[in-house]
């Protein structure tokens, strides 16, 4: 469960859990056990917790307990937005995947896409027979001005003198 505390003006910091101000240090102790905190700016209602957190790393910088080398604070302010943004683009690509995939566990949208792949592929085999049929009707004609045979069935009406 998430530990709600809210931030006063003063920069006090209200543990509304146990109902009494708590400072940084106590804070951070609760982080290293494992405990969730939400910081909320008291007037306003904005989350504040990453400035919270900020602050009991420079709080503890100050008193020379850092847990953070000075190579990984250089790289974090070297990376800002970069980094954010990175972050972002992969939780949209992999809740994008998550969510096709839930999608095409679905048995009749499974089933449905499956018969439009063979349904394109057929699709895609009738239109290669028509352009090899059209190819082989105006080959002929292109070579010796002759035309095509006609199919079959037009054939037949001429032989019993139906019109076309």
């Amino acid at each position: 469960m998430v530990r709600l505390i809210k931030r006063y003006e003063s920069r006090k910091l209200y543990d509304t859990e146990e109902s009494r101000y708590v400072s940084l240090e106590e804070l951070a102790g609760w982080i290293r056990d494992g405990q969730e905190v939400q910081v909320v700016d008291n007037a306003t209602g904005a989350d504040v917790t990453a400035q919270t957190l900020t602050q009991v790393i420079l709080d503890e910088g100050r008193r020379g307990t850092a847990f953070l080398s000075s190579e990984l604070l250089h790289e974090l302010v070297r990376a800002g937005q970069r980094a954010v943004e990175t972050g972002v683009e992969q939780v949209h690509q992999k809740v994008d995947r998550f969510v096709q995939a839930s999608i095409d566990r679905l048995g009749p949208v499974r089933r449905a896409r499956e018969e439009m792949d063979r349904l394109r592929s057929r699709l895609e085999e009738l239109e290669s027979s028509l352009v090899r049929l059209e190819d082989e009707r105006t080959r002929p004609a292109a070579r010796g001005g002759q035309r095509a045979p006609a199919p079959a069935t037009r054939r037949a009406r001429r032989k019993k003198g139906e019109p076309q």
